[in-house]
């Protein structure tokens, strides 16, 4: 396994921790679930609130953030159990624990620093590093793949419905030019011939966040999610997920109005909650973060 001591020696701030706990409005005895575990800092809040006849169950696609936790929880006498999957397949983890429903369910979709910063990966343009972007490095379809496979139409559609990039037939056309794109200096490079310096480096961010997705099938696997959670959800249960771009928080929103107008759910956020300016000035990354909160009504 890769870099597992990246885990230990890459801070990660959790985001909105204290809004994330009053969301979730947490019951002692409770099943929790974090479905995005990363370096278990919402977990560790979740579960300092729990009583030990409470349970936390953390998922994540990413087994170095399993291996990492199964450390830094140890000491924790609060049961809690991690699983190495998606968030999308929770409901199998519940099923095989013989758990009918749980009383919370927490996500964090954005990219932890541990993998922005990882000098293998290929997450950021700001290190050279082989085109990864795997969160599971046992997948085997990378952005290499994608970079080098992919039509110019799925190409540039890729990178516009993922990143909203205005230049993106020229990126996509300059990308399939320069093949075979092996590293983040040759997509840099890519990018950087097919587009104006100024706002180059928003538009940097935007076509990586775009194979991103596509390379972890994110929106999908949203979709998924967002279909059937309700089904395993006590009623008075919370669910919170916080996203970082438009194209999730957009896909949250009309999930929870149409469950609400359905009677399924009450919403707690009309608009999304987002981090205090103090957390924004100690953590530039949580800037975009928007936190959408509702509840299974009881009736439901």
């Amino acid at each position: 396994m890769r870099n597992i001591g990246d885990y230990h020696s890459i801070p990660h701030l959790p985001i909105m921790i204290d809004e994330v706990i009053l969301a979730l409005n947490i019951k002692p005895d409770g099943i929790y679930v974090d479905g995005t575990l990363g370096k278990g800092g919402h977990s560790k809040s979740i579960i300092k609130n729990l009583s030990g006849k409470g349970l936390l169950i953390g998922i994540d696609r990413d087994e170095q953030s399993i291996s990492f936790c199964n450390q830094y929880f140890k000491e924790e006498k609060t049961p809690h159990l991690f699983y190495h999957e998606s968030y999308s397949n929770f409901h199998k983890i519940l099923d095989k624990l013989k758990i009918k429903k749980v009383d919370g369910i927490f996500l964090d979709l954005g990219l932890s620093s541990v993998q922005l910063e990882s000098a293998d990966r290929g997450f950021s343009y700001k290190s050279n590093s082989d085109l990864d972007m795997r969160f599971d490095l046992k997948q085997k379809r990378k952005a290499f793949d994608i970079l080098n496979n992919f039509d110019f139409k799925n190409l540039s559609d890729t990178i516009f419905n993922y990143s909203n990039e205005r230049r993106s037939r020229p990126i996509a056309r300059r990308i399939i030019n320069l093949r075979p794109i092996k590293s983040v200096n040759d997509l840099v490079e890519a990018i950087r011939r097919s587009t104006p310096p100024k706002n180059r480096v928003k538009t940097l961010a935007r076509v990586f966040q775009a194979i991103r997705i596509e390379v972890n099938n994110e929106i999908n696997l949203l979709k998924e999610f967002l279909s059937s959670f309700t089904n395993k959800l006590n009623n008075g249960g919370r669910i919170a997920i916080i996203s970082f771009h438009s194209i999730e928080d957009r896909l949250i929103k009309h999930n929870f109005k149409q469950m609400g107008l359905n009677g399924s759910l009450d919403i707690h956020t009309k608009k999304p909650i987002i981090p205090t300016r103090y957390e924004m000035s100690k953590n530039l990354r949580c800037k975009s973060a928007k936190l959408r909160i509702a509840e299974k009504r009881p009736y439901a």
